[in-house]
């Protein structure tokens, strides 16, 4: 086996090295800080993708690699590895949901993702900015939070920071966020259980 092909079965099978080459396609030229973190996060994520738990919060200071992990990396791979998987990833804003889902695409769209996926692919038809659809039915659809759902299900939901970090400290913005969890978002989920 080449030594290209060891490193491919390695990142399709070790979600802690995918990370690190999804950091390197998401943020080029910038070190990658291994941390036990990163490996702790990564270890819960896979437990959630061979379905040993169903709920996930995580919480972390800004600049800890959270959101590349959870909502880049984490989707590009469970779909690689499904591509008919249906999943929605939320924001506090459109911008930053779109931001997410713009670096998924670069991650999917990479020679290297390519290679290691070569079942998932783009359905060229149906993705804008905000839905990147697989050939095979599957999605990463991004929205903001309170944003559009309607028609919209998923077998899994991402929910990475539902507040600016100035609204966290309002109650009223926190009561309205989980308000709209219960009685939208969560309506959203293929499996309730």
């Amino acid at each position: 086996m080449s030594r290209q092909k060891q490193i491919d079965a390695v990142l399709r099978h070790d979600f802690v090295a995918f990370v690190h080459r999804v950091f390197q396609t998401v943020v080029p030229g910038e070190k990658f800080a291994e941390n036990w973190h990163i490996e702790a996060l990564a270890y819960e994520l896979m437990r959630i993708a061979q379905g040993e738990n169903g709920r996930l919060i995580t919480t972390m200071p800004p600049r800890y690699l959270k959101s590349i992990v959870v909502s880049v990396a984490f989707p590009a791979w469970m779909l690689g590895h499904d591509p008919s998987l249906r999943i929605m990833c939320l924001s506090y804003s459109q911008e930053l949901a779109i931001k997410h889902a713009l670096d998924t695409r670069a991650v999917m769209q990479s020679n290297c993702y390519q290679r290691i996926f070569p079942q998932t692919r783009f359905n060229p038809a149906k993705s804008p900015l905000h839905d990147l659809t697989t050939t095979r039915g599957g999605y990463r659809y991004s929205t903001s939070v309170g944003g559009t759902l309607t028609g919209r299900g998923g077998n899994l939901i991402i929910l990475d920071d539902p507040h600016k970090a100035d609204d966290s400290v309002s109650l009223a913005l926190l009561r309205k966020t989980n308000d709209w969890y219960r009685n939208s978002l969560y309506s959203r989920l293929d499996n309730k259980s």
